[in-house]
């Protein structure tokens, strides 16, 4: 591959703030992200996804972050912390990735609703995607949202993702199965540039 995939930091400033992407940390994260998923339960409960028939039983912090490790490190999903200005803002993975023929990702994330409508989710986005179809080596990611999520869909339009239509019941989201549009860029999009440069070429920022 060409350039470190996992573990790696990427960031980039964005409208004056510091914007990383990066791994979680067993001891010195548990205590902020424990607390900023506890300040954010009901803005993220309606989207969060949860699996069907499954017993329900919740992991650990330490154990959540040593299962997303083993999985990175495996090359099946990429996991980062959302930090904004050294403060743990959220999550974005790029998961169910696939090499051979597809060489493909699907990206998922949540931020607090106190970074909310700052554009920090297009740009970390931005980002992800930047490292998946560079040091990564993939052709492919996509992003799969619910059609009354309007807050993301806001979020791959200012991407200026492909839509390619609508998957009906594709995941089981707050205990129900949920439509999903299909949002994806490919290697070719972006023309040997990066997203990130797209999103600024668009609505600026530094």
């Amino acid at each position: 591959m060409s350039g470190r995939v996992w573990p790696v930091a990427v960031a980039g400033h964005w409208r004056g703030a510091e914007v990383k992407l990066r791994p979680l940390r067993v001891r010195a994260d548990r205590r902020e992200f424990v607390a900023l998923r506890g300040v954010n339960a009901a803005w993220t409960r309606p989207w969060d996804s949860t699996a069907p028939g499954a017993p329900a039983r919740s992991m650990t912090f330490a154990q959540m972050v040593r299962f997303q490790d083993r999985e990175a490190v495996e090359g099946r999903l990429l996991p980062f912390a959302v930090e904004v200005d050294g403060r743990l803002a959220g999550q974005m993975h790029l998961f169910g990735i696939s090499r051979g023929a597809l060489l493909s990702g699907a990206a998922g994330y949540w931020i607090g609703e106190e970074w909310a409508g700052r554009s920090i989710t297009p740009f970390a986005l931005a980002l992800l995607i930047d490292h998946a179809l560079g040091p990564a080596e993939l052709h492919r990611v996509e992003v799969n949202i619910r059609p009354d999520n309007a807050k993301s869909l806001r979020v791959v339009d200012k991407l200026g993702l492909r839509d390619e239509g609508l998957r009906e019941r594709y995941l089981h989201i707050n205990g129900e199965w949920h439509d999903h549009r299909t949002f994806a860029v490919t290697a070719e999009d972006l023309g040997g540039g990066s997203m990130v440069q797209r999103l600024r070429d668009r609505f600026g920022g530094v």
